[in-house]
């Protein structure tokens, strides 16, 4: 990483850092200083035009002749060609920070297409420069506005080179595979807390970014009013705080890349296209909304279900009976992954463990159940209605 950019959130900047923005500064309150100088002249003549009836006294010399006023708009001018260097030089220290600082947290693939982006960009430029320079003052903005053009088309065009990726391998991974995916987690993945567990296994590959906005919608439901919500937001905060401490987690990096002012799907949804990263959510609906436009999502709750052991018909197990159930004397249980089991005949063996057989398994959208009847002694099951 950059000297530059290697800054503290609050403000405290390291030497480096410093030197260059004062070194910045003083040069371009020099050249404010120099440019206000120099410019008396012309701003003398500017007046003469805009203001004939002064300039142009037939009886006594012109007030815009007088070398206390001519001394004065010098002095004027210098002094406000030096504040403008301050301002400029602080203005163009946290852009050349914010600058830096994206070009640091880009993928090699997106520097590598800057680079060359750039590069050509300001080759193609070079002959409309030349042209422009006889056209004197008006001739540098257009150069400018044109260089920028050309270097932002080139590195676009960079960017979608399919061949990109034969032409530079390295950029994509070993053996000609991709690189991970950025994994970006959203509120109520976090909340709901096995994310943590699943990536301690291993079983995520690649950065995990928390975004700044579903930091701030965490902290606002910890701070609820509702005990329960803020019980969930605590939960949350707790959860992140506990990954970061496992396994370093990015965070707030990409976020100037969507608009503040959207709701916190839309966001995370711009965010993943923007960066071309992976949602990993247990939320259906953002989950839906995420497919719809073409960002690939990790569910959770996919995952979990996805897990689940298979049970099949005439399979022997042992179940805890723990309620009665919808139909008569049926008895309900649940497998310790939460799958629900219904006894048939179970009623009368609530609080009790009992041998059961299975009959059906029903899959369901809000998941599995299985159904069962109870073990006879002779080992076969009892009759299933």
């Amino acid at each position: 990483m950059g000297l530059i950019s290697s800054f503290c959130k609050g403000g405290i900047y390291p030497v480096s850092a410093r030197s260059f923005r004062w070194t910045l500064t003083v040069l371009l309150v020099i050249l404010g200083l120099a440019v206000g100088y120099q410019a008396t002249p012309w701003f003398v003549e500017t007046l003469k035009r805009l203001l004939p009836e002064v300039a142009n006294q037939p009886d006594t010399p012109s007030i815009l002749e007088d070398r206390r006023f001519l001394g004065t708009v010098r002095l004027a001018l210098t002094v406000v060609g030096g504040l403008i260097g301050v301002i400029l030089g602080s203005e163009i220290f946290r852009f050349v920070l914010n600058v830096q600082r994206q070009i640091e947290n880009a993928s090699t693939r997106e520097k590598i297409a800057l680079t060359v982006g750039g590069t050509f960009g300001v080759l193609l430029s070079v002959p409309f420069a030349v042209l422009f320079a006889r056209y004197g003052v008006i001739g540098i903005p257009l150069t400018l506005v044109l260089v920028i053009t050309f270097v932002y088309l080139s590195t676009v065009a960079v960017l979608s080179m399919k061949e990109l990726r034969v032409m530079l391998p390295a950029v994509e991974g070993k053996e000609g595979t991709e690189m991970p995916r950025i994994k970006i987690l959203d509120t109520n993945v976090i909340i709901d807390g096995r994310i943590a567990d699943i990536c301690r296994t291993g079983f995520i590959e690649g950065t995990i970014y928390v975004p700044g906005f579903v930091i701030d919608e965490l902290q606002h439901i910890a701070d609820s009013s509702d005990s329960l919500r803020r019980a969930r937001g605590r939960r949350g905060l707790d959860i992140l705080n506990q990954m970061q401490k496992e396994r370093h987690l990015e965070v707030r990096t990409y976020d100037d890349r969507v608009d503040p002012s959207e709701p916190v799907d839309k966001r995370l949804v711009s965010l993943a296209r923007s960066i071309n990263g992976v949602i990993v959510t247990n939320d259906f609906n953002l989950n839906k909304v995420a497919e719809l436009e073409g960002v690939p999502v990790l569910n959770v709750n996919e995952l979990a279900n996805a897990l689940k052991p298979v049970v099949l018909p005439g399979e022997e197990m042992r179940v805890h009976i723990i309620k009665e159930g919808n139909q008569p004397n049926q008895g309900v249980g649940y497998m310790d992954d939460g799958t629900m089991i219904v006894v048939e005949g179970g009623r009368d063996y609530i609080g009790q463990d009992v041998e059961v057989v299975v009959t059906s398994v029903l899959q369901t959208v809000a998941g599995k159940m299985i159904f069962a009847s109870l073990r006879t002694s002779e080992g076969d099951s009892g009759d299933w209605a």
